[in-house]
């Protein structure tokens, strides 16, 4: 494994304060969040792959809306069928269970057999009704697994990858990309601990394509999508992630004429 299994720690955190400025839609059977850029252009496209509160979570939509602030067409679907994890869901859950899809009405697991399909959908919808160009992927802990999985431009997919605290990502699916990658670390974390951030840097640079990896300090797994913005610590290095995701795109998802500083 290039990182471990999720925890208790993927679905802990702060909810942030702020209104969502998207909208919903639907794609085949799922929803999805949708943020427009100012100038409503979809050629440069964002695929948000959430964490495991999923499409709903009001810090994943503003994010969302973040990232079409800066000029890109961001898609984010539900990956659960509406059976997210809730913030700071008590103790006595599952997460391995959930996965299963124990939890689920219909028992519906939440693994790549059943995600994979979702992923799928969504780049066929930002190539063919978007008319997306380009379409980079941002996955925070769980969605960074499918990031990885569908790094793959010369199969039309996945064209630019970044992902913050990523968990569940097997080292075979790493040394699998296709594309440039890069990676928001935690300084404490037990998904993502040193030595799996120290196997990824090893399986990254025996692939060849470009990569990043940023360590932040001071703060856990989850810091870029559920941190306290009133630890000034934690504000910081989820800014910082952010901003790290905004340059990397700029440098790999635009051609040079398209280029611009942040």
């Amino acid at each position: 494994m290039a990182s471990n299994p999720p925890g208790s720690c993927c679905y802990k955190g702060v909810k942030h304060e702020g209104d969502p400025v998207g909208e919903f839609v639907t794609i085949g059977d799922f929803e999805a969040y949708v943020s427009w850029p100012e100038n409503k252009s979809t050629e440069h496209a964002i695929l948000l792959i959430t964490d495991v509160i999923g499409h709903r979570f009001n810090n994943a939509q503003l994010i969302a809306d973040q990232f079409a602030a800066n000029g890109y067409f961001v898609l984010t679907p539900d990956l659960f069928d509406k059976d997210p994890i809730p913030l700071n869901r008590p103790g006595d859950f599952d997460i391995m269970k959930w996965l299963s899809g124990e939890y689920h009405p219909q028992k519906k697991a939440h693994l790549p057999p059943v995600v994979d399909p979702i992923i799928d959908a969504c780049i066929i919808e930002l190539r063919t009704k978007y008319n997306a160009k380009k379409i980079g992927a941002v996955g925070y802990c769980f969605g960074g697994k499918y990031v990885v999985r569908h790094l793959r431009p010369d199969s039309g997919k996945i064209d630019v990858g970044y992902t913050a605290h990523p968990s569940f990502v097997d080292a075979a699916e790493l040394r699998d990309i296709k594309g440039p990658l890069a990676i928001s670390a935690a300084e404490t974390d037990h998904i993502f601990p040193t030595e799996k951030r120290h196997e990824s840097e090893v399986i990254l640079k025996e692939v060849g394509y470009p990569y990043q990896i940023n360590l932040y300090s001071g703060v856990e797994h989850g810091f870029a999508v559920r941190g306290d913005l009133n630890n000034p610590v934690a504000k910081y290095a989820k800014e910082s992630a952010f901003i790290q995701a905004l340059q990397w795109f700029e440098e790999h998802l635009k051609s040079p004429k398209e280029k611009s500083r942040l």
